[in-house]
């Protein structure tokens, strides 16, 4: 059988998840961030993933990556 340390150290442990459990969290009602600057956030996938900015066809080449020439 068990023995009452045991029990009570179970018991205890168990308490303790639970308030771990229901303390954890935001409060409030959840919802979708309307405001402009909200749009200029990353997404979580975009997050996990991050990828370069791409350079539109138009732009002309920085001068960083033009390819240099002999004088």
């Amino acid at each position: 059988m068990f023995k009452a340390s045991q029990i009570l150290v179970r018991v205890l442990a168990l308490a303790a998840a639970a308030a771990t459990l229901v303390a954890c969290g935001q409060t409030g009602d959840l919802y979708l961030p309307q405001e402009p600057a909200a749009r200029e956030r990353a997404s979580l996938p975009q997050t996990l993933t991050p990828q370069l900015p791409t350079r539109s066809a138009d732009a002309p080449p920085s001068s960083s990556t033009a390819p240099r020439t002999a004088p």
